[in-house]
């Protein structure tokens, strides 16, 4: 018989170095669930990764058990990563911080396809180029 599920917990998380503190700690203590246990699993799972910041959704089972799926790395994140940014513009429209060739934004938005929910590449990348925008980041043809 399948374990019942009792809630879900999403959090962004560091790659390969999380730890007890919050927003681990925080989100897994008042299920009941081993902490470290978890923080073991995710550092293993994640350490090819280090250095990222990772989406993951833990399912907390009724039975205090838990088992959890990480996503891609946030599109901003790509895109930070993609023009070695610390972070987007405070100001979007009078600061740009940057510029993304079309190719960055097609390959971001491949690699991100699994997460978005768009139906073609096409949709994914009207996605990464909204992103872009927001954190002050031009688009070059």
């Amino acid at each position: 018989m399948a374990k019942k599920v009792k809630t879900y917990i999403k959090l962004t998380i560091p790659a390969g170095v999380a730890t007890a503190a919050p927003p681990v700690g925080t989100a897994l203590g008042p299920h009941g669930l081993p902490i470290m246990e978890f923080v073991k699993a995710f550092n293993e799972r994640t350490k090819d990764k280090q250095g990222t910041v990772l989406p993951v959704v833990i399912t907390v089972y009724e039975d205090r058990t838990f088992s959890f799926i990480t996503k891609e790395p946030p599109v901003a994140e790509m895109i930070k990563k993609a023009l070695k940014l610390e972070k987007g513009s405070g100001q979007a429209l009078k600061e740009p911080v940057g510029t993304l060739t079309a190719t960055q934004v097609e390959e971001i938005a491949k690699a991100k396809m699994p997460d978005l929910n768009a139906n073609s590449v096409e949709a994914a990348i009207k996605i990464v180029e909204g992103t872009a925008k927001s954190m002050g980041v031009k688009i070059s043809s």
